[in-house]
């Protein structure tokens, strides 16, 4: 008999997430984090891409826009010294939503907290050990040292992770020279904010929008709020910097003195952030019983990005550790986990080491570069599918065999559905996290057969303009796990959902 379910280490947004996602499981997750208090310092400034459809899907997302005082940002986000400006576009394929971290950990854990997940803040994970069956942690809490058992234990602890460094996963990759200043302040009154986004700044002249190189450094300058500027400076330094130790203005500001040459007045900090950018991935997502998942697994050299494949690497792992804990995984489930984000994470690092390559080089041919690259923006799909690189929206899991339906592996799309009982959608189906088979097309030969796994997924049935497939199976994570093609006969379709529904719901 063990203590917990699952031990998750570190109560940052990805160990929070997954407390989430295994409570609206049926999972008993215990959460151990070794500061005895949630941090202040501040981190992410919010959300963006893929993990806010998945949110949606959930049912959750309001409750994380409610959060915010922000307003919503146009969209047009920084990649590698350029712009992606999808303001032109009638839907932007980024989004994003502004939720400074300590807001965003606290909606996580109200809503982990209520779903039955416990958390122990001031404990901090010393060793771990496993066997066939449990995970043992070792654990030093307020009132000493103690011992938790559960069956599987998941590091959601962070570029430093103790548990990686414990089970001797391996994180190979590189760190780059660049320390990454970033600042929101009010508005002085010496500095002037022009139509088009310049600065006048009085006694030196114009600072322009966007970024500003110099043979010192990138200064980043922009606006989401009236009387409110956002600045960055990027810099080559050797110093090693203590991600836990916040940073001050004077520190900020001689960033920007030591880039311009030049002193910007700022005003009052809104806040302040400071950190450095790795390119780093683990071999592996899975040592036994024990799992990585966010900065433990992955560091991506861009901002915006290692939130959202952190909390997705959690929902892909959440509904496969369930299955293993209320006994129905097929075999091999487990390991899907590290094929299918391990994949995404070298996705993920692929376009973030982009970015490395097309801000850091400081040449006329650097300079040549980028100015063909955002001339390439201008035109709609390359725009789209940038957008949707960066979202991690376009991220497709690998089949299993080239024949199956182009949707396998892909996220499930949006579709309003209509039913007997009114109208509703693919996202409001998805909502308990359960495993959706959806019949599109009257085809009550495959609900049959999807009836013999009544116990692990609902059968729903609706009709959509333009219905993609005939038939689709859903996976908890919101990917389509099976399709059947409009019309496939019912002998290949009966066999091919079978397969699917043994593959990934057991016999």
């Amino acid at each position: 008999m063990t203590d917990t379910d699952v031990i998750i280490v570190g109560a940052g947004p990805t160990g929070l997430m997954l407390a989430g996602e295994l409570g609206l499981a049926g999972v008993r997750p215990l959460v151990l984090e070794r500061h005895p208090q949630a941090r202040e310092t501040p981190k992410a400034h919010g959300l963006a891409g893929q993990i806010l459809q998945l949110l949606r899907y959930r049912g959750a997302l309001a409750r994380f826009e409610a959060a915010t005082t922000d307003p919503m940002p146009a969209p047009r986000f920084p990649f590698g010294g350029v712009h992606l400006d999808f303001t032109q576009l009638t839907d932007s394929p980024l989004q994003a939503l502004p939720l400074p971290q300590q807001g965003l950990e606290r909606v996580l854990e109200e809503r982990a907290s209520e779903l039955g997940a416990e958390i122990r803040r001031g404990h901090e994970v010393l060793g771990v050990r496993q066997d066939e069956a449990t995970v043992t942690a070792e654990v030093r809490g307020p009132d000493g040292v103690y011992e938790v058992t559960a069956r599987y234990l998941v590091g959601c602890d962070g570029p430093r992770s103790r548990v990686r460094e414990l089970v001797g996963i391996e994180f190979p990759g590189v760190t780059y020279p660049e320390v990454n200043r970033v600042a929101m302040v009010t508005l002085p009154d010496s500095v002037t904010m022009l139509d088009n986004g310049d600065l006048e700044v009085a006694g030196f002249g114009t600072v322009s929008a966007g970024f500003t190189r110099t043979d010192r450094g990138v200064l980043g300058v922009g606006s989401l709020t009236p009387g409110v500027l956002f600045l960055s400076t990027v810099e080559d330094e050797p110093t090693e910097y203590d991600d836990d130790v916040p940073m001050t203005m004077d520190e900020f500001q001689a960033s920007v003195r030591r880039v311009l040459g030049a002193d910007i007045p700022l005003g009052d900090p809104i806040r302040l952030s400071r950190f450095t950018f790795k390119a780093r991935h683990v071999d592996r997502y899975r040592a036994g019983r024990i799992m990585v998942a966010g900065d433990a697994a992955h560091l991506l050299p861009a901002t915006g990005v290692a939130l959202n494949a952190g909390m997705l690497d959690t929902v892909n792992l959440a509904w496969k550790l369930a299955a293993e804990i209320h006994g129905w995984a097929p075999e091999g489930l487990l390991d899907t986990y590290h094929d299918e984000r391990h994949f995404a994470g070298a996705r993920a690092l692929l376009q973030t080491q982009a970015q490395v390559a097309l801000r850091r080089g400081q040449d006329p041919a650097a300079e040549a570069l980028r100015a063909v690259f955002q001339e390439l923006l201008v035109d709609e799909q390359p725009l789209r599918r940038m957008g949707a690189l960066v979202a991690g929206s376009d991220i497709r899991y690998p089949r299993t065999d080239p024949d199956e339906h182009a949707l396998t592996g892909a996220f499930a799309p949006d579709l309003t559905l209509h039913t007997d009982e009114g109208t509703t959608s693919v996202a409001e189906l998805l909502h308990t996290a359960r495993p959706v088979f959806l019949d599109l097309a009257e085809r009550a030969d495959l609900r049959e057969i999807a009836r013999e796994w009544a116990d692990r997924i609902d059968i729903r049935q609706g009709k959509t303009g333009d219905r993609p497939a005939d038939a689709v199976l859903i996976r908890p994570d919101a990917h389509i796990a099976w399709a059947a093609t409009i019309d496939e006969s019912a002998e290949t379709a009966a066999r091919t959902l079978r397969a699917a529904l043994s593959r990934w719901f057991g016999a």
